[in-house]
């Protein structure tokens, strides 16, 4: 059995249809929607409406973990548009989803990143392609937990969620093999961005069920440029699969 595993896909639609070339199945750990490249910002749905240079001044300001200021700066842009900010987003993240979900292949596991906008992958999953949130499924004998989205930060991002409603989607999986998550568990090697120097928000309800169930593995993403891309806490094997938009590479599992 192969299986590949993407997570932070950030719009890389092309990359994405070639991901599951191999596999028996393909995981997807969330962060579809590319609204903001850090690496390049002439992409994603901010520079598209505001242009590069305005996206530029939004990186620098929420970098220096200026956050107040970047939300005024960006406010200040969209009142420009001329329409209700919530409906350019939507129209924008939908044809991304589209692209996005037409490049899945079949079969295709996916779950929320944090990034993501929940209520919208109804209108897009298609057969073959199984959405889950607090649930599991069976692959070559092996039991895959998936949970979805992130916690609360500073950045209020679309698909964040309370750490109660989070570790009830975790309690909700029980123990399995693999437990395939967006945001790592709650370990200072594992949530360190080493190029934006700050620490990203982790799961302490996924790292109680580590040293509860003592799964095999624990597959996660979210955290780009992490300063521990894996590390073995008890029996369980903790990965960083990548941040698929900057290798377009999947994290390969065979047994």
């Amino acid at each position: 059995m192969r299986v590949h595993v993407v997570s932070d896909v950030h719009g890389s639609a092309e990359a994405l249809a070639r991901a599951g070339d191999g596999a028996d199945a393909l995981l997807c750990l969330g962060d579809l929607v590319l609204f903001l490249d850090y690496a390049d910002h002439g992409r994603g749905i901010f520079p598209d409406l505001f242009g590069a240079a305005n996206a530029t001044r939004y990186v620098e300001l929420r970098t220096a973990r200026r956050f107040d200021e970047a939300r005024s700066f960006a406010d200040g842009l969209w009142e420009t548009l001329g329409r209700p900010r919530g409906l350019a987003i939507e129209d924008a993240v939908r044809k991304q989803y589209a692209d996005l979900f037409a490049a899945f292949p079949v079969p295709t596991y996916a779950t929320y990143g944090n990034v993501d906008v929940p209520r919208l992958w109804p209108d897009f999953a298609r057969d073959g392609v199984t959405v889950l949130d607090g649930q599991t499924v069976e692959l070559g004998g092996r039991t895959f937990g998936f949970v979805g989205g992130g916690l609360p930060t500073p950045m209020r991002t679309p698909y964040e969620v309370t750490e109660e409603e989070y570790a009830a989607k975790v309690a909700a999986v029980g123990a399995v093999d693999v437990l395939c998550c967006h945001i790592p568990p709650a370990v200072p090697e594992l949530t360190y961005d080493t190029v934006a120097r700050r620490f990203e928000r982790g799961s302490e309800a996924v790292l109680a069920a580590i040293h509860a169930t003592r799964p095999q593995l624990v597959l996660f993403g979210h955290v780009h440029q992490p300063l521990a891309r894996r590390m073995r806490i008890g029996r369980t094997e903790c990965v960083n699969v990548g941040h698929f938009r900057a290798t377009g590479r999947p994290y390969a599992l065979e047994w």
